[in-house]
């Protein structure tokens, strides 16, 4: 447990310091601009570690797969970022705690998974998050804001494929074609209005890069030492630190309602995990 506290306060302070990052860049670059730059640097860490443990990895008879896959990543990466850019950063982590849900309606009807009461459970309790969180009515939900939830549903496609990926491929084999596959997808819409970033962005854009492979990193190896619902209950501690985070340097109101709806995901989440 003390372990798995320890890994998972890796993937906290890293999946934190993504979006400040992001933040950061957004008012300076376009979207698919710090996407580029994401990937260039990943590409670059993971080329390292191919190097170290043998290139044979690259091969792979599933490339169609890995091509659609990393399409749903880049959308699910885009919705993410460009949500950071607009609106705060509690609203964008609750929004991305969604992913549960459509990764099992999606897992039901790409991996002919079973459906069960447990499941059921979590959406619906995912659902009621979501409506508290956006509260359709009651105020002007933000464009940036469906984004994010678009981009869930992009990531919950790419955990989808993921799983199909990993009985033939290495995990370094996916992240390979995830950094190689999408860098000309941030490159060639980036171009129309590319500019070279100024030198203070280039720390941020290495905190960007380098946070996004250790975040999950961090948790992947949590998830090796304790159980799924040990590993999901710390995660949720990256949204009170987000919101603090937020408060903090953005001074953006903590919003008792996206915390509400996110704990409302959650406990869904935890009920489907635990059984």
């Amino acid at each position: 447990m003390v372990v798995a506290a320890l890994w998972m306060s890796g993937a906290l302070f890293s999946f934190t310091a993504m979006a400040v990052g992001g933040r950061e860049l957004a008012g300076a670059l376009s979207t698919f601009q710090i996407l580029f730059f994401r990937s260039l640097i990943g590409l670059f860490v993971v080329s390292l570690l191919m190097w170290r443990t043998g290139w044979h990895q690259v091969r792979t008879s599933h490339l169609g797969l890995h091509f659609v896959r990393n399409l749903a990543h880049f959308g699910g990466q885009f919705g993410w970022f460009y949500g950071l850019a607009f609106i705060p950063l509690a609203e964008v982590f609750a929004l991305e705690f969604t992913v549960p849900i459509w990764t099992a309606l999606l897992a039901a009807l790409i991996l002919r998974e079973r459906i069960t009461v447990q499941r059921v459970t979590a959406i619906g309790f995912g659902m009621v998050g979501l409506i508290i969180i956006l509260r359709p009515g009651f105020q002007v939900i933000h464009p940036a804001a469906l984004a994010v939830l678009a981009g869930a549903v992009g990531y919950a496609l790419s955990h989808t494929l993921t799983r199909k990926l990993a009985l033939h491929d290495t995990p370094l084999t996916i992240l390979f074609y995830m950094t190689v596959l999408q860098l000309p997808m941030g490159l060639i819409p980036a171009l129309s209005s590319w500019q070279i970033p100024a030198l203070e962005l280039w720390p941020w854009l290495g905190v960007v890069g380098v946070a996004a492979l250790t975040a999950h990193y961090c948790m992947a190896r949590a998830l090796k030492v304790a159980e799924a619902t040990v590993v999901v209950t710390l995660d949720f501690l990256r949204l009170p630190l987000v919101a603090i985070v937020g408060a903090l340097l953005y001074q953006e109101p903590l919003d008792l309602l996206v915390l509400v709806g996110a704990a409302v995901m959650l406990f869904g989440n935890w009920i489907n995990l635990r059984k």
